[in-house]
């Protein structure tokens, strides 16, 4: 993954190729210059100076001119990946910016059905992974999250990130559009997060999230996209865990609107070296718009929500003691099955993984 900007504003080169009807043929003869001053002024006249864009889209304008097109959407939404594309299509951005991080930037490129698949299933491998990059008691909460997005997915029967697809391939079409990856990263999200909880709070919510079996309609999925009804929701959640909001919303708040603000710091036209106004486009949940709104002329400090205090005592001795249990049954099992198949079971690739993260390290 190359660095486009800072080391937190990740860049992702979009792989789509570009159809003949989106770009013109390259009049043979011309130089490189001519050819990259060819493809710039295509994209100045395709732009459209007052768009007329879905409600979804709120438009900041940088102090230097650059504007960004923030377009808020609901997860799993149809309409929201139509309002993105729309958008891109509209405005011809100079960046688009979306509300991942590289820990899951494999959802642009993976298809559909591989991620429906992959969404309903939570098997011991995705266990494992959590718990090795998160911790054990954030890893553990990721699992739980990752079941409630795997409820939503079997009810819906939609795969997540669609608006995220929608907006890299509609990237690759534009000339010179840069494709920027703008979320903080998800382990230091989740461990904030657990470290800002109670053990009475983290055990409510793991309570929440296990039996979680209330019904979800596409319906249902389209009123997250109205503010009203958002912000009444957001209210209760804050009522229930402050300390979860404060880390999974209003922080990464803070973080999407420091990398969006990085992406609206003017472009170089091949003509001159001289910088003009950027256009920007950024995709991100409808519950994050109000706050990125809120920070969008402030002074931020990133360092402040980037630490990771070291685990406590507790959650040390808790990793020890699910480890160890793992460890138990692993070996009750090999017991059972006997020598020669309990050597058969200990060679295997994951068997051998569960055994490597079952080191007594620190959680």
């Amino acid at each position: 993954m190359d660095q486009d900007n800072t080391s937190e504003d990740e860049s992702v080169c979009p792989s789509e190729e570009p159809s003949e009807d989106d770009h013109p043929c390259i009049p043979p003869g011309l130089s490189d210059g001519e050819s990259l001053e060819m493809l710039w002024q295509l994209r100045e006249q395709r732009r459209q100076r007052s768009p007329n864009l879905p409600e979804t889209v709120t438009r900041l304008t940088a102090p230097d001119g650059s504007t960004l097109y923030l377009v808020g959407t609901a997860h799993f939404s149809e309409s929201s990946k139509k309002d993105v594309a729309t958008t891109i299509r509209a405005v011809q951005p100079d960046v688009v910016v979306v509300e991942l991080c590289q820990y899951r930037v494999s959802m642009l490129k993976m298809d559909e059905n591989t991620l429906l698949k992959e969404a309903k299933d939570i098997n011991l491998e995705k266990v494992q992974q959590a718990i090795k990059q998160n911790g054990v008691m954030s890893g553990l909460m990721q699992i739980l999250l990752l079941k409630v997005s795997a409820h939503i997915t079997e009810q819906l029967g939609m795969a997540p990130g669609g608006e995220f697809r929608e907006a890299f391939k509609e990237a690759g079409q534009v000339p010179f559009c840069k494709f920027h990856l703008g979320d903080r990263p998800i382990p230091v999200t989740f461990k904030r997060a657990i470290a800002a909880l109670s053990l009475w709070q983290k055990a409510r919510l793991a309570w929440g999230l296990c039996f979680l079996s209330d019904p979800i309609s596409k319906e249902d999925v389209e009123k997250c996209k109205q503010k009203d009804l958002l912000e009444q929701t957001m209210s209760e959640m804050i009522g229930e865990f402050p300390a979860l909001h404060q880390t999974i919303v209003a922080e990464r708040d803070i973080y999407l609107t420091h990398t969006l603000r990085q992406a609206t710091r003017g472009v170089e036209s091949p003509s001159s070296t001289q910088k003009v106004p950027a256009v920007v486009v950024g995709v991100v949940g409808m519950g994050h718009v109000p706050g990125i709104e809120k920070n969008w002329e402030k002074q931020l400090n990133i360092s402040e929500i980037m630490s990771v205090a070291p685990p406590s005592s507790f959650s040390w001795v808790l990793g020890l003691v699910i480890k160890g249990v793992m460890a138990g049954m692993l070996g009750y099992a090999c017991y059972r099955v006997g020598g020669s198949l309990g050597r058969v079971l200990l060679s295997a690739p994951t068997v051998q993984s569960v055994l490597e993260s079952l080191r007594l390290t620190p959680a």
